[in-house]
C-alpha cells in the first residue's frame, strides 16, 4: 500500500517565485534527496529486515495441499463482509498465513490466531470469485491462480470469523482492547456445545461486566456509619490508557498454562469431577470466579505428625509392615537403606507377607476431590494436567474423542524466511534483499555464463562510474533527462544525445533571460 507525501502542485504566486529561484530550489531538492548506491542499499536492507522481522515467515505456497492442520488463521473482512443483521445467513471462510500476505494482502483481515483441523479456504467457493489463490496452480490449465474450488467439508467455524469473540459476541477493536484475552483450549464446536477456541475476556467467566474496573473505580460504597470504604487496590486508580488487570476472583497468569471454558466443559461433563484435582485449579465458577478460601496464595504447610501419632490413628492389623515413613524412619535411626546388613534383610524376608487382596487397584478416578461440583464453572489447567488424567478403561473413551487432552498439539509454521537460509539456497521466491536474491540467480547458472555475467557487471560499473564522477566532482545533481541520455549513448543511440543535449542548453538559456513559463519542469516529470 502507498501512502501520499503530502506534496500539492504550487500555486501561481509560487510558480512566479520559483522562477526566481529556480537554482536554488533545484540545489536544495538535490542535498535533500541524494543519496549513495551504499546509503540505498543499506535503507533497503533496514525496510527489510522490519519487514521479516513483522512477518517472518516465507509466503509462497498455501497450506491447502497440507491438508487439515492447527494452524495460524485471519478471516478477510473484505472478501467476506459479516452481515448487518446476525440472524442472515453467512458462510464464513479463513484463510492461512502465507493467502493472508499473497493473496490478501491489502485486504482488511482479523487475525485468528491458531485453529486446528482446518484446511485453507483461499479459493474456494466460500470466498469470492473475485480474489483467487494466486499461490495454487490451477488443476485443469496449470496456471497460476485458482477459483471457486470445493472447500474442505470437514472445517469448523465460530463467531470469531465473523470478529467477534468471547461470549459476550463483542467485535474486536485492537486500538480500545485494554485487557488480555484468553484462548479456550476448545473441547467442541459451536454445532456441539463448545466455543471451538474461542478468545475470552477474563470478566466474562466470572460474570462481571466489561467495564467492570471503571465501575469499580467509580463506586463509592458506604457503610452504616456513612463512612467510605476503602477501596481494592486492584482496582482503585483505573486510567483509561492503563491496561486493564485481571478481576478479582480470576486465577493469575502464572497458576495456569491453559483452560476450559465453562461452554466446554457443560458439553463434556464428565471434566468436572478433576476440579481442585492435582494439575488443575479449583472451579472458577461462571458467577463469582474461584472460592474465597482457594485465592489465598501459598499457605503455611502444616507440620507432618509424627509417625507414632500417625499410627495411633490407624488400626493394629491394618498398619503396612513397610511404609515410606518406616523407611524414613529407619533411616533416620540407623544406616541408610541400601547400606543395611545382609543379615537384617534376610530377617525382614522371613517375615510372613500380606495377603495379596482380591480388590481391583485404584485407578486416578478413585483419587478424585469429592463432592463434584455441580454449578457451571470453566477449569484452569496447569502445564502438567495430561500426567494427572485418569485413562482406564472407564475414562479413556471421553480422552479418545480429544486428543489435545491427551498430548501437547503441534501448530504448523511456515519456513521461517531469513537471510541465512536465503544464502544457502533456502530462499523463498518474493524473499530476501535484492543483493542476497541475486547471488541465489549467480549460484543457480552455469559457471561460464556466471562469469560472463559477473564481467559484463563490471564493465556496466566502471562506465555509470565515469558518468557519475563528473557530476560528484562539480556537485551537480544527477537529473532524469542525464541519466535517460546516458543509457542511450551506451546504445548507441548518438542522435537522441545531441537531442537531449540541444534542449537542455535552450532550457538553461531561456531561465538566463529571464524567462520562467516553464521553469525547467520538464526534469521534475521524470521522477
Amino acid at each position: 500500500m502507498s501512502s501520499s507525501n503530502g506534496m500539492e502542485p504550487p500555486t501561481n504566486v509560487e510558480q512566479q517565485k520559483s522562477g526566481q529561484d529556480g537554482g536554488k530550489r533545484r540545489e536544495s531538492f538535490s542535498s535533500q534527496n541524494s543519496q549513495t548506491a551504499k546509503d540505498y542499499i543499506e535503507s533497503q536492507l533496514r525496510l527489510e529486515a522490519d519487514a521479516r522481522e513483522a512477518l517472518p515467515y516465507s509466503f509462497d505456497s498455501c497450506t491447502q495441499p497440507l491438508g487439515p492442520l492447527r494452524q495460524s488463521l485471519f478471516a478477510c473482512i473484505t472478501c467476506n463482509p459479516p452481515p448487518a443483521n446476525p440472524d442472515e445467513q453467512y458462510t464464513s471462510a479463513g484463510v492461512c498465513y502465507s493467502c493472508s500476505i499473497s493473496c490478501h494482502g491489502e485486504h482488511t483481515l482479523v487475525e485468528l490466531f491458531n485453529k486446528r483441523n482446518f484446511v485453507c479456504d483461499c479459493g474456494t467457493t466460500r470466498l469470492s470469485t473475485s480474489a483467487p489463490c494466486v499461490l495454487r496452480e490451477d488443476p485443469k490449465t496449470g496456471a497460476k491462480g485458482v477459483r471457486s474450488q470445493e472447500p474442505a467439508p470437514g472445517n469448523k467455524y465460530n463467531h470469531n470469523f465473523q470478529n467477534k469473540f468471547c461470549g459476550c459476541g463483542e467485535d474486536y477493536d485492537a486500538d480500545k482492547e485494554k485487557g488480555t484475552m484468553f484462548q479456550c483450549l476448545g473441547l467442541g464446536t459451536a454445532e456441539t456445545g463448545g466455543c471451538g477456541e474461542d478468545w475470552w475476556h477474563p470478566e466474562c467467566l466470572i460474570g462481571l461486566p466489561r467495564d467492570w474496573n471503571k465501575i469499580a473505580k467509580k463506586e463509592t460504597s458506604r457503610n452504616g456509619k456513612g463512612e467510605k470504604v476503602e477501596q481494592d487496590p486492584d482496582t482503585a486508580n483505573v486510567d483509561d490508557d492503563e491496561e486493564t488487570p485481571l478481576p478479582p476472583g480470576f486465577p493469575a497468569e502464572d497458576d495456569f498454562e491453559t483452560f476450559l471454558c465453562f461452554k466446554c466443559i457443560e458439553s463434556n461433563p464428565w471434566l468436572k469431577r478433576y476440579a481442585g484435582a492435582s494439575g488443575f485449579l479449583p472451579p472458577v465458577y461462571k458467577n463469582g470466579g474461584l472460592p474465597n478460601d482457594s485465592i489465598k496464595k501459598d499457605p503455611e504447610p502444616k507440620p507432618e505428625p509424627a509417625l507414632e501419632e500417625t499410627l495411633a490413628t490407624v488400626p493394629e492389623e491394618e498398619q503396612p509392615t513397610n511404609s515410606k515413613k518406616r523407611k524414613v524412619e529407619d533411616n533416620q535411626k540407623g544406616e541408610p537403606a541400601p547400606k543395611r546388613n545382609k543379615e537384617d534383610t534376610e530377617n525382614n524376608s522371613s517375615k510372613p507377607k500380606a495377603e495379596p487382596t482380591s480388590e481391583h487397584p485404584k485407578q486416578k478416578h478413585d483419587h478424585l476431590p469429592k463432592p463434584t461440583p455441580t454449578a457451571t464453572f470453566s477449569l484452569f489447567l496447569k502445564e502438567d494436567f495430561r500426567d494427572h488424567l485418569c485413562r482406564c478403561t472407564e475414562c479413556f473413551p471421553n480422552l479418545a474423542k480429544h486428543p489435545q487432552l491427551r498430548e501437547e498439539e503441534d501448530t504448523y509454521e511456515p519456513p521461517l524466511s531469513d537471510a541465512g537460509d536465503e544464502a544457502n539456497g533456502g530462499a523463498s521466491t518474493g524473499t530476501g534483499s535484492l543483493l542476497d536474491r541475486g547471488e541465489a540467480a549467480l549460484s543457480n547458472i552455469d559457471r561460464v555464463r556466471a562469469i560472463e555475467g559477473a564481467m559484463v557487471y563490471n564493465h556496466l560499473r566502471d562506465k555509470v562510474k565515469e558518468f557519475l564522477t563528473p557530476f560528484a566532482e562539480s556537485g551537480q545533481a544527477v537529473g532524469a533527462e542525464d541519466i535517460k541520455a546516458y543509457f542511450e549513448k551506451l546504445r548507441g543511440d548518438e542522435q537522441p544525445i545531441k537531442d537531449a543535449a540541444g534542449q537542455a542548453s535552450a532550457s538553461s538559456n531561456n531561465k538566463d533571460n529571464g524567462n520562467d513559463e516553464d521553469d525547467g519542469r520538464k526534469e521534475q516529470s521524470g521522477y
